[in-house]
């Protein structure tokens, strides 16, 4: 009998062994490169992440990839798949469409997918979905708006890349003013890159001799309608609003700025909660499916400096 529990236990032990060193999961993380300011936080945000979580669970082991295009972003993650055997992918889409069916090949081979704030172009893919409250950005941006502006007035927009999040923010923007006779003479893409809004802005300013207000809905994008603005020596824009929580602009308000009344958050830390929430789901057996939603506050002068980070890259 004692030969026989001994067979069992070095059977045990022999068939032990190469299950605990397959015991070490994989995670990979793609995000788009710091092309802006936003993504720059994402990126140590991302980074930051990763080097906690390596020390709390040893039995993880992490590979970031960041990508300046979709195509990149791409063949990041087909690498992950193909030689690093992810367990669990966390991808912030540089763009929906692109994206869509290579994450959707990484969740058919059994990996776990957690999508964070671009969404997928085919809902039902990803485990788990991280993201700031695109609507709710859009609504607290429409009704400051609409605050600042109670006779009504005429202003112009810029929308970011073409995202659902992006289309979500402008619904949830149109939503909030409509009925406040305030009239929209442009809304076009600028693709959250301070340099594409300058040019928009530009064209605005040449098109339209008497402007408001601006809804710039990033702050990156603000910094480039600002410039414009100054530039041309237009004097009628009464203020531009963005949005995400740039310290420089959270500062500006804080400062009582009147062409920055106002910021509304969306942090770029949502890709740590993330990474984290995905790495509980690895090594416990807690419940991480579904939505994790992060609120939009608006920023004035009065509760700026709780949103004043000035240790923070972005």
């Amino acid at each position: 009998m004692k030969h026989i529990i001994a067979g069992i236990g070095l059977a045990g032990a022999l068939a032990a062994a190469p299950a605990l060193a397959q015991e070490t999961k994989v995670i990979g993380v793609s995000i788009p490169a710091a092309t802006h300011g936003w993504a720059g936080g994402m990126n140590y945000f991302a980074q930051a992440a990763v080097e906690r979580l390596e020390q709390t669970y040893p039995q993880l082991d992490f590979v970031l990839a960041t990508a300046s295009d979709p195509g990149k972003q791409v063949n990041d993650i087909e690498d992950m798949v193909a030689t690093r055997h992810i367990d669990a992918l966390v991808v912030l889409p540089f763009e929906s469409e692109p994206l869509t069916g290579p994450v959707q090949a990484v969740a058919q081979s059994g990996a776990w997918v957690t999508v964070v704030d671009r969404g997928l172009s085919q809902e039902g893919i990803e485990d788990l979905y991280v993201a700031g409250d695109n609507s709710g950005f859009g609504r607290v941006s429409g009704a400051f708006m609409a605050s600042q502006l109670p006779e009504g007035g005429k202003i112009v927009a810029l929308r970011g890349i073409p995202t659902t999040i992006d289309n979500e923010r402008v619904a949830g923007f149109e939503s909030a003013i409509e009925g406040k006779d305030i009239e929209v003479l442009g809304m076009e893409h600028g693709n959250w890159n301070r340099d594409d809004a300058f040019t928009v802005m530009q064209d605005f300013l040449s098109k339209f001799p008497e402007i408001d207000a601006v809804w710039a809905s990033d702050d990156d994008m603000a910094i480039g309608v600002l410039a414009a603005i100054e530039a041309s020596g237009r004097e009628d824009v009464k203020f531009v609003l963005g949005g995400a929580g740039m310290k420089e602009m959270v500062k500006r308000t804080m400062d009582a700025d009147p062409m920055i009344p106002a910021n509304v958050t969306y942090p770029p830390s949502m890709i740590a909660t993330a990474i984290e929430v995905t790495a509980l789901g690895l090594v416990s057996n807690a419940p991480v499916s579904g939505e994790f939603i992060i609120g939009s506050v608006l920023v004035t002068p009065q509760n700026a400096e709780q949103f004043y980070y000035p240790d923070s890259p972005f």
